[in-house]
């Protein structure tokens, strides 16, 4: 690994800054990748979970794609120096003032196991767009699509382009120490502490994409049947396996039978038999199924009501695990406390919209924050009075797929966002560039030493409030 940064970091040294063509390349190295090899790419991802479907590794190189396609049609406005106001009376003498957004140098890249194509290959694109180099680590819980990954970036990139790296937590703590320009790690929260830690003691900058428990306000004004069939399409995809899915919904008192029996309906509807049904994916390890399992078993001994939305019991050998409601579980509980990352959703209920707001703000901040409602003044209430990392309305995690929308954590959830023009400025650094006019300011002023009375009453001058 070390030899790996030493021949790009002295690439990046000797080379020019690429240009615009050269950063397309890059990209469109990217584009044929993914295009080119998607039936290789979803093979390796469903034999590394056991099962999962298709469509949904399909989807996840489309919402790929739609990114780099995007970067790369709009790269070029990205590039240009960006004009700012230079300051009074300079700008009358021939100053001027902008922002230049150079590469960073060699970002490194450390990618997770739930969506392992598009969690690397955006921010792998977005550095690259910008005319950095990358080091990509993938998650070792996706061994064939990491090895794969490793054979198709050494096919289609130079090493001193783009290289990968493959190996289980010993690797990827060393990769973290890394002295990188910019270091890129998505995961959880508990090992993303450990890479800032890490990554602090050769001062390298971070953007940290991590999770914690995403919720979802049902407000009074909310369509039950809408908002039921909305949620549960996003929480079972990739069963519950993504860090933007709903840990807890609230649902006001009165209307949780209802919500409970439109569940039921819905998810029945989704998947008649979700041990044999071609759309559920299983769980990605017996170590992940096993976790769930007992925070399920640990809710039901302490008395919480568990609601499985199918007849079907969880298969341990397959690791298809069907969706289980967890009614009102207790705060100390372990589905209460960590972050879900399966196929359990905990219901809440609550008589005010207050509630929601202080049980929300006495938490970590979240990824995500989801809000049903039709009623503008409800969601005034909640967004106007709680913190996350993105928002979506009368809908679930959708805020991510705009490709025009930064996203990111706020918190304990994250630092710095990507995707689009966002990402562009997260692997950029913005230097100030100042161009002096043909008048010097400070002779004007009475700057230049000897000084004098002329130079103290301009400072005594500008001391007003």
């Amino acid at each position: 690994m070390e030899n790996i940064l030493a021949v790009q970091k002295q690439a990046q040294l000797e080379q020019a800054v690429p240009d615009l063509a050269q950063r397309r390349q890059r990209l469109q190295g990217c584009i044929d990748l993914l295009v080119e090899n998607h039936s290789a790419l979803c093979r390796a991802v469903s034999e590394d979970y056991g099962h999962r479907s298709e469509h949904l590794t399909l989807g996840e190189i489309q919402g790929t794609l739609a990114n780099l396609k995007y970067t790369y049609k709009h790269l070029g406005k990205w590039m240009r120096p960006e004009r700012r106001p230079t300051q009074f009376p300079l700008n009358l003498l021939g100053a001027r003032s902008c922002v230049e957004y150079q590469p960073k140098g060699v970002v490194g890249v450390v990618s997770p196991w739930n969506f392992p194509i598009k969690l690397s290959l955006v921010p792998m694109g977005e550095a690259l767009a910008t005319g950095n180099r990358v080091m990509l680590k993938p998650s070792e819980f996706s061994p064939r699509t990491s090895a794969l990954l490793l054979e198709l970036v050494g096919r289609y990139f130079s090493e001193d382009e783009v290289a990968v790296v493959t190996g289980g937590p010993e690797v990827g703590a060393a990769f973290s120490a890394l002295p990188f320009d910019h270091l890129f790690f998505t995961g959880g929260t508990s090992i993303g502490r450990k890479v800032m830690e890490t990554a602090a003691k050769n001062l390298t900058p971070l953007t940290l994409e991590l999770g914690g428990k995403s919720p979802v306000v049902v407000a009074p004004s909310a369509n039950m049947e809408s908002t039921v069939e909305r949620l549960l399409t996003a929480k079972t995809q990739n069963a519950g396996q993504v860090c933007v899915s709903p840990d807890y919904v609230f649902v006001r008192e009165g209307l949780l039978e209802e919500f409970i029996d439109q569940c039921r309906k819905v998810f029945v509807q989704q998947y008649p038999d979700p041990i044999t049904s071609p759309d559920y994916t299983t769980l990605i390890n017996d170590s992940h199924y096993q976790r769930i399992r007992m925070c399920l078993e640990e809710a039901s001994e302490a008395g919480a009501r568990i609601v499985p939305l199918s007849d079907a019991a969880p298969v341990e050998a397959l690791r298809k695990f069907p969706l289980h409601l967890v009614i009102d579980p207790d705060e100390e509980l372990a589905v209460s406390q960590t972050e879900i990352f399966g196929p359990l959703l905990i219901v809440k209920t609550y008589k005010n919209l207050s509630e929601c707001v202080s049980y929300i703000n006495a938490r970590p901040k979240p990824l995500a924050l989801y809000l049903f409602g039709e009623d503008k003044s409800e969601q005034d209430q909640v967004l106007s009075r709680t913190s996350s990392g993105g928002v979506t309305i009368n809908d679930i995690a959708m805020h991510p797929a705009q490709l025009n929308l930064p996203f990111g954590g706020v918190g304990a959830s994250g630092m710095g966002h990507y995707h689009g023009h966002d990402g562009f400025k997260n692997f950029s650094h913005a230097r100030a560039v100042f161009k002096q006019g043909f008048v010097s300011p400070l002779r004007l002023i009475g700057g230049v030493p000897p000084l004098g009375d002329k130079f103290k009453k301009f400072i005594e001058s500008q001391l007003k409030k």
